[in-house]
């Protein structure tokens, strides 16, 4: 394990919803769109369920995304805006089936600013580690979905919103084995 359980956790929410806008298709429209996704990250707290309450969460996602690829400096500074404009205050708390983790704002705050606070409690430990390389950009053509990379050897090349790494994996065994049968040597081979 790279982080604590939950920061990963964070991490891994706070990537999907960047990635709800990432595909041809944006995820994330409606209300019912935005339910799903709440229940699919086990977000806790209250809810309104109202046009503005998706409206909200849409512009945090707008605001996370260039944390995958700005500066340290700059992913600070987007960190400590997301921090102040909830008012936030480091609390332990115990819910559901969560044990021991840290909230920041009460579970009665706006949903986007609770999740907009507890992504970055996140990334705080992301900078603190100086491991923002973690944050990265699919590497599968034309793909433009983000990803944490949790893994010990920081090899996750591409995105979870899709096939793109089999999608890169299988093209590129076509063009070895294409060059093969065209009498072109190949690497390796």
């Amino acid at each position: 394990m790279v982080f604590a359980y939950d920061t990963e956790q964070a991490l891994l929410s706070a990537s999907a919803l960047v990635n709800t806008s990432a595909a041809a298709v944006d995820a994330l429209t409606s209300v019912a769109d935005l339910d799903v996704f709440v229940r699919e990250q086990q977000f806790s707290g209250s809810r309104t369920g109202t046009l503005s309450e998706l409206r909200s969460v849409r512009q945090l996602r707008t605001q996370l995304r260039p944390v995958w690829t700005d500066s340290e400096e700059d992913a600070v500074r987007r960190i400590n805006i997301l921090l102040r404009n909830a008012h936030a205050l480091p609390q332990l708390v115990r819910h559901d089936q969560w044990n021991w983790h840290v909230h920041a704002t009460t579970p009665e705050a706006p949903l986007a600013l609770r999740m907009g606070t507890e992504a970055a409690m996140a990334l705080i430990d992301v900078v603190r580690v100086g491991e923002l390389e973690r944050l990265r950009i699919c590497a599968a053509e034309g793909c433009q979905a983000v990803l944490v990379d949790l893994t010990k050897n920081r090899s996750k090349r591409f995105c979870d919103t899709g096939n793109c790494a089999n999608r890169t994996h299988v093209a590129a065994y076509r063009r070895r084995r294409s060059s093969r049968t065209d009498g072109t040597p190949t690497v390796g081979g």
